[in-house]
């Protein structure tokens, strides 16, 4: 059997290939795809060859949020059957190191990640119209859900971890910098959990209606409104959470400054270096905490979704087939007028 991939040889240089594919071996699962989400991550092997140090040294297969249909199962798969619609873990941790022995496998010294270039050879992505992978790595969706919102588990998840991270956010204040897909989820669980106002920032209207329908209560475009916060950093600070999910120096600084004493900041966003104003997370006693993947969350982010606790969909702007893989990517960089930009199969 064949399958096409969208495999990426160098900057810009993104083909449809051809491959074989092999049956399910025991404990394993033969995938149809149906939708596969653009992450950040994919953008930056895209347009830079890799992540900081992370490069691209071999072709890879691009994606790592996707899901796809049951279509045929290895020896002693259990819970899974034929034409079932499952949202794919990419995670798959050693279980053996020294951090999944102390049960924080995101942090696996041999963590294999699906579209990832962090070891030699590369783990391979989703971005394909048919795959093998590990039973366990498969979570089944409620019927009904569409393949498209069973793609955006994987990004929930890390937005669920960080708001566990977080704490409790009944009755609180809610900053959220930064509107594309980690941002808007960001709202929305911050909203589902209760929160009693969440104002978001960015530089783009477009991503910023797409947080308003994810349920911000107040959007903020801080290139055109820029005294729009003013109000919140009077008298130390008005919000009690701010997930950061920019990466981005200023909006780090907006974070402190509108955080009141002893507020949490939450650092989702990743990117280089950036400049935090230390004499106010000091003076204002403000605790910083980074948010890393996710590991128990995927299987409660794929049941959000399912019950329809979190619509996901309004952060779906755009939808390409794989034979336009490179056109995708090209409209998914583009913050004008993209949040999440999904491939379908």
């Amino acid at each position: 059997m064949e399958t096409r991939v969208c495999r990426l040889h160098a900057v810009h240089d993104l083909r449809v290939e051809s491959e074989p594919v092999a049956p399910p071996a025991a404990g394993q699962v033969l995938l149809r795809l149906r939708a596969g989400g653009i992450c950040g991550s994919d953008l930056h092997y895209f347009h830079e060859g890799g992540i900081g140090a992370i490069r691209v040294r071999e072709p890879i297969i691009l994606g790592h949020e996707a899901a796809g249909e049951v279509e045929a199962l290895g020896e002693g798969v259990e819970g899974l059957k034929p034409g079932q619609l499952v949202a794919i873990n990419p995670s798959r941790p050693c279980g053996e190191c020294r951090f999944c022995a102390e049960g924080t496998p995101r942090q696996c010294l041999s963590m294999r990640f699906n579209g990832s270039a962090m070891f030699l050879p590369h783990t391979q992505g989703l971005f394909r119209e048919r795959i093998v992978v590990d039973a366990a790595q498969c979570v089944p969706m409620a019927p009904g859900v569409s393949a498209s919102a069973a793609a955006c588990t994987e990004p929930l998840a890390v937005c669920l971890h960080a708001r566990n991270l977080a704490g409790d956010l009944s009755g609180k204040r809610v900053l959220v910098t930064g509107a594309g897909p980690i941002g808007a989820l960001c709202v929305a669980l911050a909203k589902s959990g209760g929160a009693e106002e969440v104002v978001v920032t960015d530089l783009q209207d477009a991503v910023l209606d797409v947080a308003a329908k994810m349920g911000a209560d107040k959007t903020v475009n801080v290139l055109s409104q820029a005294d729009a916060l003013a109000p919140y950093a009077e008298e130390k600070g008005a919000f009690d959470v701010a997930f950061e999910c920019s990466g981005a120096g200023p909006a780090i600084k907006t974070c402190l400054e509108t955080l009141r004493p002893g507020g949490t900041l939450m650092q989702v966003g990743m990117a280089g270096e950036a400049t935090v104003p230390l004499g106010m997370l000091v003076a204002k006693e403000i605790k910083l905490r980074g948010a890393f993947r996710f590991d128990r969350e995927f299987a409660a982010a794929a049941g959000l979704i399912s019950s329809g606790a979190i619509d996901v969909t309004p952060m779906v702007t755009g939808t390409f087939p794989l034979s336009q893989a490179k056109e995708a990517f090209e409209t998914a960089g583009d913050r004008t007028r993209a949040v999440k930009v999904h491939l379908s199969f």
